[in-house]
């Protein structure tokens, strides 16, 4: 009996591994489709607190504090990434004064690692020849568009299905008590509020972190006078949703623009701006956000690293962006099903505390017993 047991949960794995699989070159083929949905989703989950919060305490109607709250979060967003592309047209504008110091520092290093150098060539036309980056830049702005122009061009159908799925949400109890009965509605009420709670404790806390850290290092760069102070807040905030290497990238990329600007004079302000974007992101990231957050995260580095690679792979740069929510959400499910129990302690920073969130949440045994004394 045993045996047999055994035998049936090793076929549950290996079919629950290609199914997986298969999911996976579902959501990356059909991204157009997922794509959208998935984002809706998660702003949803953003976005659904404060309503309810708005609803109780104006007696509003729910369909008119979800339509204002959409409106108001579209204004916001107009309204930065206008902000924002004003900063990026500035730089193409300023581009012809650094010319001349990319092409300095750029003889420099050719001279001294023995790399081709034209003088008569600008220095865009030194690197396309010469260093035959083209293709590295080609996979680097591929990588990067092909989420930010698919979010940009599902920009509408996000927006109807935002509205639509918040409209529904009102609903959501009512839907899970008449579908579902004994146990699984218990299960399915609990799994649900508790994707929505973690989620959006997350979210929140990840957003307010990102947008300390952006205003910090704009203000830095204002006060050293970096040129584009916004663009430089701006990478600091949206790579902070990346965890670890985004925040590499972004200190990386701020100072290696400072080492430009004040070549050959005042190297020491980079070396600043590098001190000041590192101690931010260190207390931000490594002492900060951990006491706010506490334990309620608990996913494993390996766990978050790995999610970030598959689900960069799946959906480009958003799917980078969506890597920890997404693995949060997976983590709870696997919690709440006792086959998946193993994946969620893998997923999991502390298998202690998995153990107790799994102890916590009511046993198959113990509902099917309440399911039986109510009948």
């Amino acid at each position: 009996m045993t045996d047999e047991k055994d035998y049936t949960k090793n076929i549950y794995f290996i079919l629950l591994f290609f199914a997986v699989v298969l999911i996976g070159f579902l959501f990356k083929t059909l991204s157009s489709v997922f794509l959208p949905v998935v984002i809706a989703f998660i702003l949803s989950f953003v976005l659904l607190p404060i309503i309810q919060k708005v609803t109780r305490k104006t007696k509003l109607p729910w369909v008119a504090v979800s339509l204002i709250t959409v409106f108001l979060f579209l204004v916001a967003i107009f309204a930065f990434s206008t902000l924002i592309i004003r900063s990026l047209s500035t730089i193409i504008v300023e581009y012809p004064k650094y010319e001349s110091k990319f092409q300095k520092m750029y003889g420099l290093i050719a001279q001294n690692f023995d790399l081709e150098f034209d003088s008569g060539k600008s220095f865009i036309e030194n690197m396309w020849k010469h260093l035959k980056v083209r293709e590295w830049v080609q996979k680097i702005a591929i990588f990067l568009s092909s989420g930010v122009f698919s979010f940009s061009k599902n920009i509408f159908l996000i927006t109807i299905l935002l509205i639509f799925l918040i409209l529904d949400m009102r609903f959501v109890g009512k839907k899970i008590n008449y579908a579902f009965v004994g146990k699984a509605k218990g299960k399915i009420l609990r799994l649900s509020n508790k994707i929505v709670s973690e989620t959006v404790h997350f979210l929140s806390i990840k957003f307010f972190i990102s947008i300390a850290t952006g205003f910090l290092i704009s203000i830095a760069c204002f006060i050293l006078k970096v040129d584009f102070p916004i663009i430089w807040g701006f990478l600091a905030f949206i790579m902070n949703f990346i965890p670890t290497f985004g925040s590499i990238f972004s200190t990386a990329l701020t100072t290696l623009f400072a080492l430009v600007q004040y070549y050959p004079n005042s190297f020491y302000k980079a070396f600043i701006i590098f001190m000041i974007m590192l101690t931010v992101n260190m207390v931000l990231g490594n002492i900060v956000e951990p006491r706010i957050e506490g334990k309620h995260l608990g996913l494993s580095p390996f766990a978050i690293l790995v999610s970030l690679t598959l689900w960069g792979w799946i959906w480009g740069f958003i799917g980078m962006l969506l890597a920890v929510p997404m693995t949060v959400i997976i983590k709870i499910v696997c919690e709440n099903i006792s086959y998946l129990h193993i994946f969620a302690i893998i997923l999991g920073n502390s298998p202690s505390q998995i153990k107790k969130e799994i102890e916590a949440s009511p046993s198959e045994t113990t509902s099917e017993k309440d399911t039986e004394t109510t009948k």
